[in-house]
C-alpha cells in the first residue's frame, strides 16, 4: 500500500506539471519540485543531524547525482508539456533496461542472456510507443527517451553510494537542484501576476514529490526491493487513468502494447534478479543493495 500510494503521488505530481508546463517555464517547476523537498528535509532533519545531513565520503559523486537529476527533471517535465502523460511515463520506465547496459559498461556487471532479452524487450516496447514515422515520434518523445537515459545514469550513481546514509543520499539531489536553479529564477519569463490556484498547485507539486519519496522509503524499510518492485509499475496505471480523466488522453493499442511489454519485461527482470540473488551465498545487506543494479525504482 505504501508503494501504491507513492506511485499515486508521483503520477499526481506529473499531472500538475503537465497542467502548468504550458503556462510557466519548466525550470521554475523543477525548482519548486526539488527546492520544496530540500526545504522540508532541512527543517525536518537539520535540527537533529546538523552537518551530518551533508557529510559524505563522496561529495563529488553526490553533487554529480544532484546535477544529473536536475537534467533528468528538466527533460522529463519538458516532455510532459507535449506528450500524453501515460506515454511519457512509460518511456521513462524504460530506464531499468538502460541501467543494465550502463552497469555492464560502467560497473563491469555481467550481461547474461536473460538480461539481454529484457533489454531487447524494453527497446521493442519503446519503439511501439514512439513508432518512428508516426506523429508521436517527434522532439517530445526524444526528450522523454533522453530523460530515461539520464535517469538511468542517476540510478547508476545512486548504486555507487548505496552504503551511505539514505537520508544524506535523498537530501543531496534536492539540495543541489535548489542551489542550481535558484539563481536562474530571476531570468525566467514568468507571469507578473500568478493566480493563487497556480501557486497552490506549484506548492502541492513539491509536497507530492516529497511525500512520494517518503512513502517510498517507508515501504523499502518494510520489504525487499524484489518484493516491492512489481508494485512500482502502478504508476503506469495511475498515469493512464489520470491522463484519460483529466486530459482526455487514452493510449492507442500500439502504445498500450508497448507499455505492457515495458512493464512485463521489467517485472520479469525483477523476478529473474530475485531468483539470482536467492541462489547466491548469503552476503551483507550492503552488498545486496550494490548488486541489485537492474531493479527499477520510482521515476520521480
Amino acid at each position: 500500500m505504501l508503494i501504491v500510494a507513492s506511485t499515486l503521488c508521483f503520477a499526481a505530481l506529473d499531472t500538475i506539471v503537465k497542467h502548468l508546463a504550458p503556462h510557466y517555464p519548466v525550470p521554475l517547476l523543477v525548482w519548486a519540485r526539488w527546492g520544496f523537498q530540500a526545504a522540508v528535509m532541512a527543517l525536518w532533519l537539520g535540527p537533529s543531524m546538523r552537518l551530518d545531513l551533508v557529510r559524505t565520503p563522496r561529495p563529488k559523486l553526490q553533487i554529480a547525482r544532484g546535477l544529473v537529476i536536475v537534467c533528468s527533471a528538466l527533460l522529463f517535465m519538458s516532455a510532459l508539456k507535449y506528450m500524453p502523460l501515460a506515454d511519457a511515463t512509460a518511456l521513462n520506465y524504460s530506464s531499468p533496461m538502460l541501467v543494465i547496459v550502463m552497469a555492464v559498461l560502467c560497473l563491469n556487471e555481467r550481461m547474461t542472456r536473460a538480461r539481454m532479452l529484457f533489454v531487447v524487450a524494453g527497446i521493442i516496447g519503446m519503439l511501439l510507443i514512439v513508432r518512428p514515422g508516426s506523429d508521436i515520434f517527434r522532439g517530445a518523445s526524444l526528450l522523454a527517451l533522453t530523460a530515461a537515459f539520464v535517469y538511468a545514469t542517476f540510478q547508476i550513481l545512486t548504486r555507487m553510494v548505496a552504503d551511505e546514509d539514505p537520508r544524506v543520499t535523498l537530501f543531496y539531489p534536492a539540495l543541489v537542484c535548489a542551489l542550481v536553479m535558484t539563481p536562474v529564477l530571476p531570468f525566467l519569463d514568468t507571469r507578473p501576476h500568478v493566480p493563487v490556484t497556480d501557486v497552490l498547485l506549484i506548492c502541492t507539486a513539491g509536497v507530492l514529490g516529497t511525500l512520494g519519496h517518503f512513502l517510498f522509503i517507508l515501504a523499502f524499510q518494510r520489504g525487499t526491493a524484489t518484493e516491492l518492485t512489481p508494485f512500482t509499475y502502478m504508476q503506469l496505471v495511475w498515469a493512464m487513468l489520470i491522463g484519460w480523466i483529466v486530459f482526455d488522453e487514452f493510449p492507442d493499442h500500439w502504445a498500450l502494447a508497448g507499455m505492457a511489454i515495458i512493464a512485463g519485461s521489467g517485472l520479469a527482470m525483477a523476478w529473474h534478479e530475485r531468483r539470482r540473488v536467492q541462489s547466491m551465498p548469503p552476503v551483507s545487506p550492503v552488498a545486496v543493495r550494490a548488486r541489485s543494479i537492474a531493479e527499477p525504482t520510482a521515476v520521480d
